[in-house]
């Protein structure tokens, strides 16, 4: 589906009525293109006193081919007053144990707002509240979000600003699954990510003898991958070097053989709300390949009334497809042991659980029920070394979007920060770094693909 708006302010004539007229001005989105390196300029690293971080993180930057700007370097011209431009702020805020040590974020950004490059990248490490020595550190650290919450819709062009929390506990799985966020989020994988809170915690993870291909040897299942974002899931996860288990209803198997023949995965055409569907996928991932590392449950449907419309075969058909067929699916997977330790289970949510929205509150309970079996399942799985994670999309181009009334859509469209929608491939870039092995330690994480939509913010 076409932005013609977008297409149309990126012309002459567009920039200037942006410009005289105040419109909405959705940049150009660097997105992420294999053989690219992750950034395409230097990275400035500050830290405030006392910070644990800096030092692991210079580290991981230089591990990612990243160079990192002198700080002497990184102030005003005094002929020009002006300063030279980063492609990435990182800043190291773990040292920070009272609002009065809050300053050092002022000083570290404010000469920075206007000289980071388009799409550009700000991410702040944090301390996680509840792991806080004392309330007041607990408190500082918890104004973090507000920052970069704020710095995501002021510095514009495209830069996203992101709070990653790492656990104190840190053990060797937290470095690796911090160094894979890290090249997550300063890539254009997280081109559409942005304003979001992100926690890294203790637990297993391993890193890809080839971060260009960081699924290798991985069985991964996609669900509702004949179309739309699950095709894009499929595409992306096989590009990264997984085996793809394509699965969808009958009725889109042409659809899903394409998908399937194209990226050299398998195709299973299954309704899961039969009876005996979590029994049968059970059944053909154990014969065929052994075990499943990935299950990412994207399959979902709306049938949308306002409540006192609905009749109660809509509420239920998108109660079970979305939610319920992911409980029966994941407890046969487990009971059968099918999904080994170092394996991933990741749900597709979306803005509308965490918001809400009218006409679509069976939609909405499904969705905010994807959250719960996040919240709910990440602690019971930790020991068994499985994480359990979920994505929040927005508004994405599909086809199903393309279907909205223009008003409505050009509002979707508009109504976050990057003043676009997103783009299928988006959703499955993030999807594809909570499924690497090397995010182990990420876990219990609903991570918003939605531009830093003004809904439910």
């Amino acid at each position: 589906m076409t932005d013609r708006y977008a297409s149309f302010v990126q012309s002459g004539t567009g920039r200037a009525l942006v410009k005289r007229l105040g419109l909405p001005d959705p940049p150009r989105l660097r997105r992420h293109a294999p053989g690219e390196p992750i950034l395409p300029g230097l990275v400035l690293l500050g830290a405030a006193t006392g910070g644990r971080l800096s030092e692991p993180v210079g580290k991981a930057l230089a591990a990612a081919g990243l160079a990192l700007r002198d700080p002497a370097t990184a102030v005003p011209d005094p002929a020009t007053g002006r300063t030279p431009e980063s492609a990435a702020l990182v800043f190291d805020a773990t040292g920070i144990t009272e609002s009065s040590q809050l300053r050092p974020l002022y000083d570290f950004f404010h000469p920075q707002a206007r000289a980071v490059q388009p799409s550009g990248r700000v991410i702040v490490l944090g301390t996680p509240p509840a792991e806080c020595g004392t309330p007041r550190e607990a408190t500082a650290q918890r104004a973090l979000e507000g920052l970069t919450r704020s710095i995501g819709k002021e510095f514009g062009r495209g830069v996203t600003a992101q709070l990653v929390y790492v656990t104190r506990d840190a053990d060797p799985g937290t470095w690796t699954s911090l160094e894979a966020a890290l090249r997550f989020l300063l890539s254009g994988r997280s081109a559409y990510v942005s304003g979001q809170v992100i926690r890294v915690g203790a637990g297993q993870a391993t890193a890809p003898a080839d971060w260009d291909r960081p699924l290798d040897g991985q069985v991964v299942l996609v669900t509702g991958a004949a179309r739309g974002i699950g095709a894009a899931l499929a595409r992306v996860l096989a590009r990264d070097g997984a085996t793809v288990v394509a699965l969808d209803v009958p009725a889109a198997g042409d659809e899903l053989a394409t998908v399937a023949n194209e990226i050299g995965g398998s195709a299973v055409q299954l309704d899961l709300t039969t009876p005996d569907a979590p029994a049968r996928l059970a059944e053909h991932l154990a014969s065929r390949y052994g075990r499943v590392d990935v299950v990412v449950h994207n399959a979902g449907i709306t049938r949308d009334k306002t409540l006192g419309r609905m009749d109660a075969d809509r509420w239920d058909e998108v109660i079970d497809v979305n939610l319920s067929s992911q409980e029966r699916i994941n407890d046969l997977l487990l009971e059968r042991g099918l999904i080994p330790a170092g394996g991933r289970i990741i749900g597709v949510s979306s803005i509308a659980g965490i918001a809400g929205n009218r006409g679509q509150t069976n939609y909405a309970t499904s969705k905010a029920g994807v959250i719960g079996l996040v919240d709910s399942l990440a602690p019971a799985l930790r020991e068994r070394q499985i994480s359990v994670n979920a994505v929040a999309p927005g508004f994405i181009e599909t086809r199903l979007t393309a279907r909205i009334p223009l008003v409505l859509r050009e509002a979707g469209r508009r109504m976050n920060s990057l003043s676009q929608g997103g783009l299928p491939v988006d959703v499955a870039e993030t999807i594809g770094w909570l499924a690497w092995p090397a995010s182990g330690a990420v876990t219990g994480n609903v991570v918003r693909v939605c531009g830093q939509s003004l809904l439910g913010a």
